[in-house]
């Protein structure tokens, strides 16, 4: 496939961990290319082995912990690919090497870029500390779907009416809701699995694109 150089790209991420919230391990990271509308160009799901085979009484107790046996049918079909961290992060660099990725986008980015680089960092004994290109801006959909999104009185009205709001009252913005209002599926659940929710959250992103309205995109700032 030939690039079309004067198009901007994205890629969107995603992660699933094992550990505690503040020391996250990452087993499981799926990210696509995208341009601004959503239009997927290349996809990855990664099994991580130090994690996923390497922590076995963290892996069972994941939060997720149910999905193993899922992981481990799919990963005997093929279906998954299983590599070390190191080898995930050399993907994941030469694809923005190679869509000259203007951006790299996770729904709550913090957690993904600490879970990431909180994970090298251990492995690797601290030799290597950050996950991601040096250079490339981290944006953080939830931010911008928070100032686009959701101040719109049709989202507003719909989390109020089915629930979705926060203790002092205000929308929530997870992936998870905003695709149920999105997709207008009140039934839908996250898979919680890497590549799949990267395909929702890219979505959320495209829709974010499509207000032509003044966000926060970058995760730190």
């Amino acid at each position: 496939m030939k690039i079309d150089h004067r198009k901007s790209y994205y890629l969107t991420i995603d992660t699933e961990t094992a550990n505690t919230f503040d020391d996250p391990m990452v087993y499981d990271l799926g990210g696509c290319i995208h341009d601004k509308k959503g239009n997927v160009y290349e996809t990855f799901s990664f099994v991580i082995t130090e994690v996923f085979y390497g922590m076995k009484d963290l892996m069972e107790s994941a939060y997720y912990a149910e999905k193993i046996p899922t992981y481990r049918e799919e990963i005997r079909r093929g279906e998954r690919r299983v590599i070390p961290l190191i080898r995930a992060k050399i993907i994941v660099r030469d694809l923005c090497e190679k869509y000259n990725v203007k951006a790299i986008i996770a729904h709550n980015m913090a957690f993904d870029y600490r879970a990431l680089s909180k994970t090298q960092r251990y492995l690797t004994k601290s030799k290597y500390r950050w996950f991601f290109p040096y250079g490339i801006e981290l944006w953080d959909s939830l931010k911008m779907a928070q100032d686009t999104i959701c101040k719109q009185k049709g989202y507003i009205a719909y989390c109020k009416e089915n629930g979705f709001v926060t203790k002092y009252g205000k929308p929530r913005a997870t992936a998870e809701i905003l695709t149920r209002y999105l997709e207008g599926k009140i039934d839908y659940q996250e898979e919680h699995t890497g590549l799949a929710d990267v395909l929702i959250e890219k979505e959320i992103t495209a829709q974010c694109f499509r207000q032509h309205k003044s966000m926060r995109k970058k995760c730190f700032k």
